[in-house]
């Protein structure tokens, strides 16, 4: 899973790419440049499959990050990262904070406009790929007709005057065949959106009050939107504390959990990914996969051999090999199941996948 992080100057997004990767932030404010990181998922269910297989390796699911330049009203050359075109998702981080140090570009706070203005930048950079686009298929239709071209041409019209409305791509209800057509494209406005408001302080222990009070609590009704918060600068400081100290913190702040087990989740559950695992005394690793995922097809994330020679898939539920203590004793039990090709893989799942090629 990949996210790009997005937002105007100043809002505290590369602070947040730091809280989430663990990269420290390049020194001064607004600083140009594009950082890349990864975050690693926790997942309290494989740290459980680790402590019964006590393994070579422990291995979690990772999310990579990457923060590009603040955005400048009017101004969104910060966009034209190629890597941001081929994210999975969007993070656009909004600012919630006041500060007399660090001035609001805008003069003053307004989450709601800020939002407003990141996602006019991505309808201007995605209206100008269009019309680019067409301007071309125009002059390769004129010489001949095709129905291919004469397809994507619609397609194309059909998002130009969505975006022209100020209407973001992933709003319109794009067909399979249309998404197909614009896929090469990888317009930014049909990108899921996660939207964090970095809040205050003194909001740290109201997080969910702070998303209401910013008028930004109404957008999880959007489609392929979601809505997260939290207070970057203070919950960084508690990410660099030792951990058996970081629950204490978080408890006498208010905070529910951590700022990144609070994002992942938004973020697997807006692209609508879960997790299964594959366990031994050589590696315990969590891969992720969007829900809906057969078996065959899940093997195939491990390794293309897996999927060309897929013979049968064991698996057993993560709660249960926990409580029978070993593979081998979930088979009297009847909780290790085998399971062909067409087997929707369930959150959770630990698999052994058996093939031949």
């Amino acid at each position: 899973m990949e996210f790009g992080i997005v937002g105007l100057e100043l809002s505290g997004k590369t602070t947040l790419f730091s809280l989430l990767t663990g990269h420290e932030p390049a020194a001064g404010h607004g600083k140009p440049g594009t950082q890349v990181g990864i975050a690693q998922v926790p997942d309290p269910r494989l740290d459980r499959l680790s402590a019964l297989f006590a393994p070579r390796k422990h291995t979690p699911a990772t999310v990579r990050f990457v923060d590009v330049p603040g955005i400048v009203k009017g101004g969104s050359a910060s966009l034209n990262v190629p890597e941001l075109r081929t994210m999975d998702g969007l993070a656009v981080v909004v600012r919630g904070f006041p500060s007399d140090a660090i001035p609001h570009p805008e003069g003053s706070l307004g989450p709601a406009r800020d939002l407003e203005l990141v996602e006019t930048e991505l309808l201007l950079n995605d209206l100008a790929v269009a019309g680019n686009r067409l301007e071309r298929l125009g002059r390769d239709l004129a010489k001949r007709k095709a129905p291919e071209l004469e397809a994507e041409r619609d397609a194309l019209e059909r998002c130009r005057v969505a975006l022209e409305a100020g209407t973001p791509l992933r709003r319109i209800g794009l067909s399979a065949e249309e998404r197909r057509l614009l896929k090469g494209f990888t317009f930014l406005t049909a990108k899921p959106m996660l939207v964090i408001l970095n809040a205050g302080e003194e909001e740290a222990g109201d997080l969910g009050g702070a998303t209401a009070r910013a008028g930004l609590d109404g957008l999880a009704a959007q489609p392929g939107v979601a809505v997260s918060a939290v207070s970057a600068t203070i919950e960084q400081e508690i990410a660099r504390m030792a951990p058996e100290d970081q629950s204490a913190f978080l408890a006498d702040l208010g905070l529910p959990d951590r700022a990144l087990d609070r994002l992942l989740r938004a973020a697997y559950a807006l692209l609508g990914l879960i997790s299964f695992f594959t366990a031994g005394e050589d590696e315990c690793r969590a891969w992720s996969i969007a829900a809906g995922t057969t078996a065959v097809k899940a093997a195939g994330v491990i390794h293309s051999d897996f999927e060309r020679g897929f013979i049968r898939a064991e698996v057993v539920p993560w709660e249960e090999l926990l409580d029978a203590g070993s593979f081998a004793a979930c088979r009297p039990r009847g909780s290790l199941r085998l399971e062909g090709k067409e087997y929707v893989v369930r959150d959770g799942d630990v698999i052994t996948f058996r093939f031949n090629v």
